[in-house]
């Protein structure tokens, strides 16, 4: 016992030192009057709180250790008919088009806030998805995955002010510039492994940041790139009124001006290039390139003893991963009208790959909801903004104390031996 009551000690004072200048100080400025506030009744929960949590670890750890969900509670008539309806294919092909019919309805029916939060999760959802090619199929730890996103992003926005071209044309150029760029830092560097490979991609998009902010006559500098054209359907632009001489969405089908028009449409195309994604790389783990990827995760020696160069599979997932983040970068451009290199710093790649973690490696409805998750929440409690990076990371540190697959790990269908028949008799 005072063995176990000097760690809870320790573990309070520790949680207290930590705490303190965040959370028990502030800083409260009047005019040309600054003043110190002292609140210190969150951290005094706080410390307490750990401190009890250490002090009972123990029996805490068997209570939950012993608690099991009651049989009745899993097995009955109810779960039983849920499980036989998600092994079915023709179920699971229905349960998905309702959940696509509910995204699609969905912006009609909120406002034109959540919708526009909404979009930007889509964004995020599309960088986790390209992300987990790398990360959690192939197994490769990549710090600077905000720099093929600039690239996408910058692409479209180059191109559309100085050459006037659609976004339509840019998406695909965008997408093969980063995959360009993904291919060309892949043929030096993924020769290495573990930390090394995750230091190099972290200097390489620190330097993507540093050359967006000095090429002052290709990217605009600090100050970026502004006045970026908006994607139209079809030829109908979405503003009060049309450029060059063109039709806009409101006259051609005779309604009134209302700018949820291009806040929907947005949301609607973020969420076909979402499903686009989720196609495409499904039919790649089908194929055999993507079970390279997954032999390559597992064993790089047993990959290569079954003839299969570990370069080459790689570079392959490094460039269809930093394809994907083009094309989210040409829609981020799209969507903000205005981009600039603050908006691809680390935290960016760190927030990417924190989507990936906690949703789980390998699991792509794992990303997409973490991806949502992470992006709606702090919407949800706009007070709680200035902690939101701690708050990612005690998520972090507690999700690979107790769940270090994510929150919805990555499931591979088993594979089992047939019994041999029995001799007949």
């Amino acid at each position: 016992m005072p063995r176990t009551l000097i760690d809870a000690l320790l573990a309070a004072v520790l949680t207290a030192v930590l705490l303190i200048p965040i959370f028990g100080l502030r800083i409260q400025v009047d005019g040309v009057n600054v003043a110190l506030d002292r609140t210190p009744t969150p951290v005094v929960i706080a410390v307490v709180a750990v401190f009890l949590l250490r002090l009972f670890k123990r029996p805490l750890q068997r209570l939950w250790a012993s608690w099991k969900v009651p049989g009745s509670w899993r097995a009955n008539s109810a779960t039983a008919a849920l499980r036989q309806t998600a092994q079915h294919p023709r179920a699971r092909q229905a349960l998905w088009l309702l959940l696509l019919a509910v995204a699609v309805i969905w912006p009609f029916t909120v406002s034109r806030g959540a919708v526009d939060v909404m979009t930007l999760a889509l964004i995020y959802v599309m960088l986790g998805l390209g992300l987990n090619i790398v990360v959690g199929f192939a197994g490769l730890l990549v710090l600077g995955y905000a720099a093929f996103y600039a690239v996408g992003a910058y692409a479209y926005a180059y191109l559309a002010q100085q050459f006037g071209l659609s976004f339509w044309l840019c998406l695909p150029i965008a997408g093969g510039l980063a995959a360009l760029t993904g291919f060309l830092l892949g043929l030096p560097v993924l020769r290495l492994r573990g930390d090394y490979l995750a230091i190099v991609t972290l200097g390489f998009g620190e330097i993507t940041r540093l050359l967006l902010n000095n090429l002052n006559f290709l990217t605009g500098g600090p100050d970026g790139i502004g006045g970026i054209p908006r994607p139209s359907l079809f030829g109908l632009e979405f503003g009060r009124r049309a450029k060059d001489g063109g039709a806009t969405f409101h006259e051609f089908f005779g309604l009134d001006y209302s700018g949820d028009h291009a806040v929907i449409f947005m949301y609607l195309l973020g969420l076909a290039l979402v499903l686009a994604t989720l196609f495409v790389i499904d039919r790649l783990l089908r194929m055999p390139l993507g079970r390279a990827w997954e032999a390559l995760r597992e064993d790089e020696i047993a990959c290569r003893s079954l003839g299969l160069n570990p370069t080459v599979i790689k570079l392959s997932a490094l460039t269809l991963s930093a394809a994907f983040a083009g094309f989210a970068g040409a829609f981020f451009a799209a969507r903000q009208g205005h981009i600039n290199p603050e908006s691809f710093t680390f935290i960016e790649s760190a927030m990417v790959l924190a989507i990936v973690v906690l949703g789980g490696m390998g699991s792509q409805l794992g990303v997409v909801l973490a991806a949502i998750a992470i992006t709606v929440l702090p919407e949800l409690a706009r007070e709680f903004n200035e902690y939101r990076m701690l708050a990612f990371g005690l998520v972090m540190v507690l999700m690979m104390m107790w769940r270090p697959q994510g929150l919805i790990p990555a499931s591979r269908p088993p594979l089992t031996l047939p019994e041999r028949a029995e001799a007949a008799r």
